[in-house]
């Protein structure tokens, strides 16, 4: 109990207590080399780094507002198996034809012709709809990969001797009649304007990528010749992207077009200009590649609802904008200048830890460095102060006047020392001073 008491007197006495900074010079040249290191490594961070190239004296607004508006032009042909020619231009090609930030130019398709409603073997793809009997096929069911609803039936398929279930579905099957057509001999030189507006709120700031009344007469951007042109061509997307595009045209792809606006609003407003980058953005692997999507056109042959189904692979583009503009501010410039001032205490606090742990003479530099100063009690002087009267002798207001006691006490190594030196030549000079037989 008694050492708990004094345990929470002694923390009590701690909050009472203030600490002050002590200098002392230690004249040590490698302990002096790595603390001036320190200082300059921090001050270049953050002059260099800090300031110049992050701009730190700047307000940051990241992420903003934007607006996509997109424009294909060309035409190509297909040619189907049997030699026919097909003309495609923008308004079939390119899905959808809103002209958004997302869309696909179609560079081959497989089409299913002559469709009806009816009743037809299902595909021998599906597994589960495989039967020997009709006792395998339950009218009604409906498999997820399937074409349509089963009717109960057992029956032949179109090809060999494999049983599937009946269904009743837009007859002919997909993968029965289908016809591939291919139209990428032209996608190349397809060209593609994006016109793209940004607004940053905080800034007030708003700017397009269009510039002047002849920005799109003639021009197709070009990295070094011509960056403000925002008229790109296909073939030099997929290029920049580092794609092969026979397979991408052939199996489909997705690139990303990257529009990053990285504005200096101390700078002039003609100074902010985007910055063009192509990826792309599906991922290559076994299972699943490439990109495809399916569409139908209905019309009516003879009185009966016919359709044609058409797969589609395609090259998307999709238009992702990125952002962010800085403008001088006081706050963000006082806190960084505060902080570099800050850090630069790193490196007396490391120094500090060499000179404690592994300096010769640790111990030394330890007692020198850590003083303990309190305040005397002052109970005699205030108590002798009370008892005296103005008739008291010139001698005793002389001793009270006279007796000084130092207000603070300090229990540094070296005045510990030097009292104890004083104290050991005094016995031994009175021991010396004192005549014999005394």
């Amino acid at each position: 109990m008694t050492g708990c008491r004094s345990r929470s007197i002694t923390w009590i006495g701690q909050l009472w207590e203030y600490e002050t900074p002590k200098v002392i010079v230690v004249k040590n040249r490698h302990l002096g080399t790595i603390y001036r290191l320190l200082q300059l490594l921090i001050i270049v961070y953050f002059a260099w780094y800090v300031f110049v190239v992050q701009k730190g004296y700047q307000a940051q607004e990241t992420g903003p507002e934007s607006a996509v508006i997109t424009k294909v032009k060309g035409v190509s042909m297909s040619k189907a198996p049997r030699g026919a020619k097909r003309i495609w231009d923008v308004a079939e090609y390119v899905k959808p034809p809103e002209g958004g930030s997302i869309f696909t130019i179609i560079t081959r398709t497989e089409s299913t012709k002559l469709q009806t409603l009816g009743t037809c073997p299902e595909s021998k793809s599906v597994v589960d709809a495989r039967c020997i009997t009709a006792d395998d096929c339950r009218s009604g069911d409906v498999h997820v990969l399937g074409h349509g609803i089963q009717t109960g039936r057992c029956v032949s398929s179109t090809r060999g001797s494999l049983k599937t279930c009946e269904i009743y579905a837009w007859c002919p099957l997909e993968d029965e009649t289908v016809t591939s057509e291919s139209l990428q001999e032209f996608v190349p030189n397809f060209t593609i304007l994006i016109k793209n507006n940004i607004h940053f709120p905080q800034f007030r700031f708003s700017k397009g990528n269009i510039e002047g009344e002849n920005a799109l007469k003639n021009c197709t951007y070009h990295p070094t010749r011509s960056p403000s042109c925002p008229i790109f061509t296909m073939g030099f997307i997929v290029r920049e992207a580092g794609v092969n595009f026979t397979e991408i045209a052939y199996k489909g792809g997705i690139i990303g077009v990257i529009i990053n606006w990285n504005c200096n609003l101390d700078l002039h407003p003609s100074k902010c200009r985007p910055q063009y980058s192509f990826r792309r953005l599906d991922l290559q692997n076994d299972v699943s590649t490439g990109y495809n999507y399916r569409f139908a056109k209905y019309y009516n042959r003879n009185g009966t609802e016919t359709r044609m189904l058409i797969k589609v692979y395609g090259i998307r583009i999709d238009v992702i904008v990125h952002g962010q503009a800085g403008k001088f501010s006081l706050i963000p410039t006082i806190i960084n200048l505060a902080t570099a001032l800050t850090s630069i205490g790193v490196g007396s606090v490391f120094c500090d830890w060499i000179l404690l742990t592994f300096m010769n003479k640790d111990h030394m530099y330890s007692l020198r460095k850590y003083d303990k100063v309190w305040k005397l009690e002052e109970t005699h002087t205030a108590t002798a102060t009370t008892a005296s009267s103005p008739q008291d002798s010139p001698a005793t207001s002389e001793s009270l006047c006279t007796n000084h006691d130092p207000p603070y006490k300090d229990s540094s190594p070296t005045m510990d020392n030097n009292i104890q030196e004083n104290g050991q030549q005094q016995a031994w000079s009175e021991r010396t001073e004192s005549p014999p037989g005394s």
